[in-house]
């Protein structure tokens, strides 16, 4: 989840770009650049070589997110601790 979030951002994003991890109760994943484009959900089908990034972010957390900054957006991912 976490290297999906980062590839995405070294792939798509507008430099700079940073990442932020929080651990509490939950990891929460944090990818910021200086970009304004927010990213969407999509399903890929069967024979496209891409796009199913932020699918799978989705499937595979607790819940995710994106936020407008001052300097461009956050995109945000929350998973359990076992």
């Amino acid at each position: 989840m976490r290297s999906e979030l980062v590839t995405n951002a070294i792939r798509y994003a507008t430099e700079p770009i940073w990442l932020r991890l929080i651990t509490e109760q939950t990891l929460i994943c944090e990818v910021s650049d200086a970009g304004n484009t927010s990213p969407h959900l999509r399903r890929a089908r069967v024979f496209d070589e891409g796009g199913r990034g932020l699918f799978l972010v989705a499937e595979l957390t607790r819940r995710w997110g994106t936020r407008n900054t001052l300097t461009g957006k956050t995109i945000w991912a929350e998973q359990s601790i076992p």
